[in-house]
Formats: C-alpha cells, sequence, structure tokens
C-alpha cells in the first residue's frame, strides 16, 4: 500500500532521456542530418542566446578498429551517430543534453554552477522508507511514457532513409532496455544474413565506461521523474554469495511457489512485461525491437548450468582482478589476457587472468546464475537486478581506477573493436560522448560508492591513527626535546658571535693605516683579492 501511494504521489511527474530525442524524429531532422532542438528555456536551439551551446558539425575519430567487424557501411551504428545525424548540439561549460538543458554529471543548480557529490549505498543498508522510495520509482518509470525520447523500430534505410520515419513511444524503464538491446544486437546484412560478432557495449574495453554511462543517466532520469534530487542506484554486493539474498519479496522479488521461473505474485516485479528478447525474431524478419511486451520477466536463481559458472565470484577474485595492472590487453576482446576488463567482465579466470571460453565469471557469472531473463544479453536490463549488479561492477571499476591512477591514454585510442575505441562515440546516446570521458574516477562525475568510502576510512584507521596516536603520548617528550634543543642551539649559536666579532676587530685594528692615499687604497684592494 504504501508504495503504491508512493507511486500515485509521483505519478505527475514527466521527463525521460536516453536515445532519439523526439524532436528530433521527424522526417525533416533525418533528411537534414541535423539533431539540435531548442531549449525551452530561451527558446533557441542548444539554448544558443544563453551561451548553453551550439549546434555544431559532428567531428568523428578517424582512428582504425580492429578485425573483428569486416564490413563498412551497413549497420546504423558504424560512426555513431552519423547515418543519422551530423550536427547535434555541442555545449558549453556545465551543460549537457541533447539541447543543453541539462547539468553535466555532478553539477547542479539553475546555471550548472553547484558542485555536488552524491552515495551510492550498499541495498541492505537503505532504511525501509529509503528501499521502498527505490521499489516504487522502478515502478514509477515503468508506467510513465517517456515525453521526450521515442525509439526507432526501423533502420534508416527501412525509413527510406529518414523520408519515412518509423519510431514508438516506450516507458522510461523499458527506454534504457531497449538501449541495452540495440547497442548488443547483431547486424542486419539483408535476406536471411547477420553478423553475430559485434557488441558495441561489451566484449571490449567501452564495457566498463559505457556502462558506467548508462547508470548516470537512468540515475539522472529517476531523479527528474520524481524531482528525488538525491536519489543513488543502490548496489548489490555478491562478493562470497551462496544465493540471491536480494531475490525476496522484501526485495527484488521471490520465487514463485507455482512455477519455479516466474516471480512470487507478491512482488511488484511479477505483473512486468519484459521487451526485446525475441532476438531470432527480429533477425528472421530483418527487423527491430518495437518495444512490443513478450511476456513476464523469467528468474530461477541458481538452477543455471554449473559446469559453466560452479559459484558466484569471491572476495579473493575480485581482489585479484583489482591487482592486474593492465586495463586491456592483447586484442582487446574477450580473448584477451591478464586486461582487467576482460577479467571483470568475466571472459578471463579470475584466478590466473587467462581467457576461458568454457567459463564465465565474475559479471558474467551473475547473468547466467540468474538463470532467466537476465542470462541473454541484450534483453538482460529487463530483469531490475541488473542496476544493483552493475552498480556493484562499476565500483570495482572505480577501485580499480583509485587503486592504480591510470592516465587517459591507457584507454586503447585505436584497434578496439568497432565502436570501442577512446574517441569513439558510445552508441546509441544522443546526446553524444565518448568511450575515454567515462574513463575517469567516479568523483569526477559527480557520485561515489559507500564501501569505497569505508575502505578509505579503514585505511585511516589501520595505518594513519596508529601514529598519529602514538605521537600524541610522547608529545610532551618531543616538546621538551625540543625546547631544549632551542636553547643550546642558541647559547652556541650567541657563544660563536661574540668570539668572531672579537677575532674580526682585531684583525680590523691590526691592518688599518692611519693615512692612505687613493693610489695605496688601491693597492691594498689588489693584495687583499690575491
Amino acid at each position: 500500500m504504501l508504495l503504491a501511494a508512493l507511486c500515485c504521489l509521483l505519478w505527475s511527474f514527466r521527463t525521460s532521456t536516453g536515445h532519439f530525442p523526439r524532436a528530433c524524429a521527424s522526417s525533416k531532422s533525418l533528411m537534414e542530418k541535423e539533431c539540435c532542438p531548442p531549449w525551452s528555456g530561451d527558446g533557441s536551439p542548444c539554448g544558443q542566446l544563453s551561451g548553453r551551446g551550439a549546434c555544431q558539425d559532428i567531428v568523428l575519430s578517424n582512428a582504425p578498429f580492429g578485425p573483428q567487424f569486416p564490413f563498412t557501411g551497413v549497420d546504423d551504428r558504424e560512426s555513431w551517430p552519423s547515418v543519422f545525424y551530423n550536427r547535434t548540439c555541442q555545449c558549453f561549460g556545465n551543460f549537457m543534453g541533447f539541447n543543453c538543458g541539462n547539468c553535466k554529471f555532478g553539477f547542479w543548480g539553475q546555471n550548472c554552477t553547484e558542485k555536488r557529490l552524491l552515495v551510492r549505498k550498499n541495498i541492505f543498508d537503505l532504511s525501509v522508507p529509503e528501499k521502498n522510495k527505490f521499489l516504487a520509482y522502478l515502478t514509477l518509470a515503468k508506467h510513465t511514457t517517456s515525453p521526450d525520447y521515442v525509439i526507432p523500430t526501423g533502420t534508416y534505410g527501412q525509413m527510406n532513409n529518414g523520408s519515412t520515419p518509423m519510431f514508438n513511444d516506450i516507458n522510461i524503464y523499458d527506454l534504457f532496455v531497449w538501449m541495452h538491446y540495440y547497442v548488443s544486437r547483431d547486424t542486419l546484412l539483408g535476406g536471411s544474413e547477420i553478423w553475430k560478432d559485434i557488441d558495441f557495449a561489451h566484449e571490449a574495453p567501452g564495457f566498463l565506461p559505457w556502462h558506467r554511462l548508462f547508470l548516470l543517466l537512468w540515475e539522472q532520469e529517476i531523479q527528474k521523474l520524481t524531482g528525488d534530487e538525491n536519489f543513488t542506484i543502490p548496489y548489490w554486493d555478491w562478493r562470497d554469495a551462496k544465493s540471491c539474498d536480494i531475490c525476496t519479496d522484501e526485495y527484488m522479488g521471490g520465487r514463485n511457489p507455482a512455477n519455479p521461473n516466474l516471480l512470487s505474485p507478491a512482488s511488484f516485479f511479477s505483473s512486468w512485461q519484459i521487451v526485446c528478447t525475441r532476438l531470432e525474431e527480429y533477425n528472421s524478419r530483418q527487423a527491430l525491437c518495437d518495444g512490443t511486451p513478450e511476456g513476464p520477466l523469467l528468474r530461477n536463481p541458481g538452477n543455471h548450468d554449473k559446469a559453466r559458472t560452479p559459484r558466484l565470484p569471491s572476495s579473493a577474485d575480485v581482489e585479484f582482478c583489482l591487482s592486474l595492472t593492465q586495463y586491456e590487453s592483447d586484442s582487446m576482446d574477450k580473448a584477451a589476457n591478464f586486461s582487467f576488463r576482460n577479467t571483470l567482465e568475466g571472459f578471463a579466470s579470475p584466478l590466473t587472468g587467462i581467457a576461458d571460453a568454457s567459463q564465465s565469471s565474475m559479471h558474467n557469472a551473475l547473468h547466467i546464475y540468474m538463470n532467466g531473463t537476465m542470462s541473454q544479453v541484450p534483453g538482460s536490463a529487463n530483469d531490475p537486478i541488473f542496476l544493483l549488479h552493475h552498480a556493484f561492477v562499476d565500483s570495482i571499476f572505480e577501485q580499480w581506477l583509485r587503486r592504480h591512477h591510470p592516465l587517459q591514454e591507457v584507454y586503447p585510442e585505436a584497434n578496439a573493436p568497432i565502436g570501442h575505441n577512446r574517441e569513439s562515440y558510445m552508441v546509441p546516446f544522443i546526446p553524444l560522448y565518448r568511450n575515454g570521458d567515462f574513463f575517469i574516477s567516479s568523483r569526477d562525475l559527480g557520485y561515489d560508492y559507500s564501501n569505497l568510502q569505508e575502505s578509505e576510512r579503514d585505511i585511516f584507521q589501520d595505518y594513519i591513527k596508529p601514529y598519529l596516536e602514538q605521537a600524541s603520548r610522547i608529545w610532551p617528550w618531543l616538546i621538551g626535546a625540543a625546547v631544549v634543543g632551542c636553547v643550546v642551539t642558541a647559547v652556541l649559536g650567541g657563544l660563536t658571535s661574540l668570539l668572531c666579532r672579537r677575532n674580526r676587530k682585531q684583525l680590523h685594528e691590526e691592518k688599518q693605516p692611519l693615512l692612505m692615499e687613493k693610489e695605496d687604497y688601491h693597492s691594498l684592494l689588489y693584495q687583499t683579492h690575491l
């Protein structure tokens, strides 16, 4: 009842963000290849009259990609977003958004000048009101149509190169599900031909920056949707877990007693309909997911392929990942060895760092373990556990950044799989963001993790504080020694000064002439210099 009442209370709020701005889904925008909507604050494109931004040509990176995708000009996601638009809003200062109407991550206020740092908490550390509020926000997002964004239901070619727009409305939660599907879907080559070895958000360097941005945008939209400026996504710390301890009706939904593949009827999520999961159907029709409901959310944690994923990740697994010094290596894909990214993603062993195609560990292990909707990559974001899981993965990424302090140049500039180079724009986001923009500390993006703050406090408690306490016990002796030292130094200095003045006086009286002509004076100076 409390959640239902809260949903009703929040129903009046409407906003969203994500992929294709509704204002840019017209045939005019598509054919002119321009997405520069007006900012409502002054009515000018990109808020140009207010100095927020300007409509500018997109500058694409020309760095070469790796050999994994052997085609050119067959996929709308190539050289994103140039197939659809080659002019977008370029925002100035701390402004951000498809029309420069938002603030950059980490800034707030009417003019985006106020810095702030929000903290993401362990879901089990949330108070009951905080936890209920989070569940209500999820439900509200699932039932609120996005006023700002739509999703394409056909390729650019199927839209007759933009002259026949094909777009659908979608709710805020499913908008993000669609984005995760779209970024990882197969390439449609025409007829019955497809290319599966492509993914703009997984199996390569962009995996961690892409999901970091995904969570930030989702978090930002919930803040705007609800008016709760301090909302943050909670995380699930799954280290050493023996089961899915968040799979209860109190949290993310328990097991249905009549059907283990479904959620308990007492869970809010049991009535959710999933989208974008019928990949083979889309491929056979050479079509895109159009957001049509496809059935209930599926989940059967623990009844998965245990040969592939024998256990959930341990604390030791996480520590091994963090010890790896290379962010990326080798071919920069799922065959990379000793790569922090590939090991954390779960394609390399957390015991050796060697790629192992027969095993799914770390991040991948959680997806496989859920044994349902979350186990299929494109549609996995349908399960709200996805958010909690990726928030914790992001916290491990953040811990690695703080431990190793890599320069941005550590992120590969070239030869990564398509879409994953440092300067590549991330699919399918408008406004535009580059992979390298999110290879920085989360604190520079306006958020932190409670467990990392505690770790920093532990370092102080374990290493620095004992020395300070020891110094405080002996400080009277240190001060006394310092005072005695000062006195002795002063006495010795005084005696030395007195002796020096006496010697100089005697020397001066012995060598000073009674009368001296100018020539004699110069002669004395000459002799003295010699």
